[in-house]
């Protein structure tokens, strides 16, 4: 049985979804499937050449985050996986094959550095979400990335159903004036994470596992305590082990950008 990886990628820039696709094709062989917009000809062109799938869409590149999920299902529903890989594309590469990892959890879920009262960006996805009573019961937890997550079939059918439901029970609730103008809220775009975490942290699915930040397989770099590589330019865990996946790494661009500089050269981008 294969595994699958669904990642969406309407309006990313072409050379940032060079850098997913060449060095995720390094390491694995499986299914890929992109959502791509109308307009992605060279996102399409490199999808092609190298053996991925995806699904056009009109969906506006802002609105994806929140309606990509939709699309997941509906793929998850038409073929059994064994293990699949939910994560972003516009700021992850890969360093080996995310599933070659013994993990603990039926889903696992991937900590960053901070707790959700750390976070601006994630207290006022919490507020315009749930409410102050939940963000209060939540704020000690440390914030689960939604780029990143990773379990078998079923367990990950599950999460984007349950997340579906969340989502249209408990929607961001616009500022005012975009309210008013019924116009797009851009503040609203990632307010899944929101939704992720209560998933997450309330343990919504049986057997569901944390890894930390420091010493799991998959780095999400934004809020990364200690940033290293080794003689290869790979980014090391606390244990002294390359990461599977790098996320987030145009956060921390400037420790970041010799490495990356690198390995592009290396996978001819």
């Amino acid at each position: 049985m294969k595994n699958l990886i669904l990642t969406p990628a309407i309006g990313v820039d072409s050379v940032q979804s060079e850098l997913f696709i060449k060095s995720l094709r390094k390491y694995y062989n499986d299914e890929v499937y992109f959502l791509v917009g109308k307009n992605d000809d060279d996102l399409k062109k490199i999808l092609t050449l190298n053996q991925c799938k995806y699904i056009e869409t009109n969906v506006h590149k802002f609105d994806i985050q929140i309606k990509r999920y939709n699309y997941f299902l509906k793929i998850l529903k038409e073929a059994k996986y064994k293990q699949v890989l939910f994560c972003d594309s516009r700021d992850i590469y890969f360093q080996s094959n995310p599933f070659n990892y013994n993990f603990k959890g039926s889903i696992n879920f991937f900590l960053e550095d901070r707790k959700i009262k750390e976070c601006p960006h994630n207290i006022n996805w919490f507020l315009k979400t749930y409410g102050k009573k939940t963000l209060d019961e939540l704020s000690e937890n440390i914030i689960s990335c939604g780029g990143t997550i990773l379990g078998n079939h079923h367990s990950m059918e599950k999460f984007i159903e349950i997340m579906i439901d969340q989502l249209s029970r408990y929607k961001f609730k616009k500022r005012l004036k975009y309210l008013l103008t019924l116009r797009r809220d851009k503040m609203g775009r990632g307010s899944d994470q929101a939704h992720g975490n209560f998933i997450a942290h309330k343990k919504l699915i049986e057997n569901s596992f944390f890894y930390s930040n420091a010493e799991g397989p998959i780095a999400s770099a934004y809020y990364l305590k200690k940033i290293s590589f080794n003689k290869n330019s790979e980014l090391i865990n606390g244990l002294g082990e390359p990461y599977s996946v790098v996320h987030q790494y145009d956060k921390r661009w400037s420790e970041f950008k010799p490495h990356v500089d690198k390995l592009k050269k290396n996978l001819n981008i």
